[in-house]
């Protein structure tokens, strides 16, 4: 359903009494359209001294064809001009008042302790400001654990909080990220970096991802249809965020297996149809289930690409009135199906080299949520299966990840009580609730060739909300 209050506050009338009384005046942000550049607008890179990223974000931009600025002293001007980017000159000195950024890109790696810090508030300092409607800023960090030692450790992790803090101040649907890039791992940014920067990531802000090395290489690509030649099999597809799903990977060139129950057959067949995709139809609970996904994939697909865990339900009540169906219904569709399914693609072989699976969990999975602990205790279970999945899957040369939405725009949003709908909306940090495609493009981005330094991780895709972590 429509944002009305949003609508209301970005009238000329509303943007004056909204800013007067001090009412949350969240932005139309910007999403992906097909044949859109990954950035339209200037980039600013910047890099601490003794930074080991600059020159992997500047080739990522010149690939990109990124207008890019640098300050003269910084040592992002030399790698840039390795990118082969002809990179105008910066200075906050000198400077046009009016001059802004679509993306400020600074490699914090070369921090080595907590005092070397104030590299990065001199680089944001004179910048922050800068930061056009529906901006990004990427800060690029070594992993804690790949620090060379307790102080760069400390260091490093602090600008987690640095992060978080500027999503929080950017407004105007503007957004930040922490990506920590592990030791030989600079040629697996790309992929991470594109989305970032592009508006793809529209409702995705105050994120940490950890990128590590991978032996899966992405050479040869096609940025516009990564999945070209890949299947993916999407559970729940029938509708809301599965048919955004299904609909994503099928722009990016996947020919999409849509999977869901018996009772939405019709609805399936025309989602998946209108993609010239293929359905499965079954109900994933039973207990030949997994079986019969394994040997469908394999017979008719030879397997399977990218595989993304998408259905579940909720059947609300709090903890002392809940019934035993409430609870193992719950706990059955939303995890253990899930982790009988991997079980038996795995056993099977049906997940070809480099395969992703992506599962979507939930906020109410990282905070909790009242009247909903079987809901939580599964989203929470998906989360724990995607960390303790990943070192043996990526054994098989494959990667698990997982997003978790905040509060998306969907029927079920639609039907919660207007004061309940109303305060998800507008407690995150962008003040508007996300749409099924921004959930569907970050499950694109993990699902990517591309993205094989991506394993074990989970992304927030609410807004930055301000319940949880």
């Amino acid at each position: 359903m429509s944002d009305r209050y949003q609508q209301l506050v970005n009238t000329p009338i509303g943007k004056i009494v909204s800013k007067q009384i001090g009412l949350p005046a969240p932005v139309k942000l910007e999403r992906y359209e097909r044949g859109q550049p990954v950035i339209d607008g200037p980039v600013l890179l910047g890099a601490a001294p003794g930074g080991r990223l600059a020159g992997a974000a500047a080739q990522v931009l010149a690939a990109v064809e990124a207008e890019v600025h640098t300050a003269l002293e910084d040592d992002a001007r030399s790698a840039a001009a390795d990118a082969g980017l002809d990179a105008q000159v910066w200075s906050a000195e000198t400077a046009d008042e009016e001059q802004r950024f679509k993306a400020l890109v600074f490699d914090a790696s070369g921090i080595a302790d907590s005092t070397e810090l104030h590299h990065a508030y001199a680089f944001f300092h004179p910048t922050i400001r800068r930061v056009k409607a529906s901006g990004r800023v990427i800060v690029l960090g070594t992993p804690p654990d790949d620090a060379s030692g307790p102080r760069q450790a400390t260091a490093q992790r602090a600008l987690e909080g640095f992060v978080r803090s500027i999503g929080k101040e950017v407004r105007k649907g503007a957004t930040a990220q922490l990506v920590y890039v592990g030791q030989q791992a600079e040629d697996q940014l790309e992929s991470t970096l594109r989305f970032y920067l592009s508006p793809k990531s529209a409702y995705v802000s105050g994120q940490v991802v950890r990128i590590g090395a991978s032996a899966l290489s992405a050479d040869g690509i096609d940025w516009e249809h990564p999945q070209a030649g890949r299947s993916a099999l999407v559970t729940g597809a029938s509708r809301g965020i599965g048919r955004a799903i299904a609909q994503v990977l099928a722009r990016d060139g996947a020919h999409v297996i849509g999977l869901d129950v018996p009772a939405l057959q019709s609805e399936l067949e025309a989602t998946i149809g209108e993609l010239g995709g293929s359905t499965l139809v079954l109900d994933i609970t039973d207990d030949d289930a997994p079986q019969r996904i394994a040997e469908h994939l394999l017979e008719h697909h030879g397997g399977v690409d990218v595989v993304v865990h998408n259905a579940g339900v909720t059947r609300d009540k709090t903890l002392g009135r809940m019934s035993d169906e409430q609870w193992d219904m719950v706990i059955a569709i939303n995890l253990s199906a899930q982790e009988r399914i991997n079980e038996e693609l795995l056993a099977r072989q049906a997940l070809r080299e480099n395969g992703r699976i992506v599962c979507v969990s939930s906020m109410s999975g990282v905070a909790g949520n009242a009247g909903q602990t079987n809901y939580a205790a599964s989203k929470a279970g998906v989360i724990g299966m995607v960390h303790s999945m990943a070192p043996e899957i990526g054994k098989s040369r494959a990667t698990i990840n997982a997003v978790a939405p905040g509060f998306i725009e969907t029927q079920m949003t639609a039907a919660m009580p207007i004061a309940t709908r109303e305060a998800g909306r507008r407690m995150n940090s962008l003040a508007q609730g996300g749409l099924p495609v921004d959930v569907a493009e970050a499950i694109a981005w993990y699902a990517s060739p591309a993205s094989g330094g991506l394993n074990g991780t989970v992304v927030r895709v609410c807004g930055q909300s301000l319940v949880g972590a």
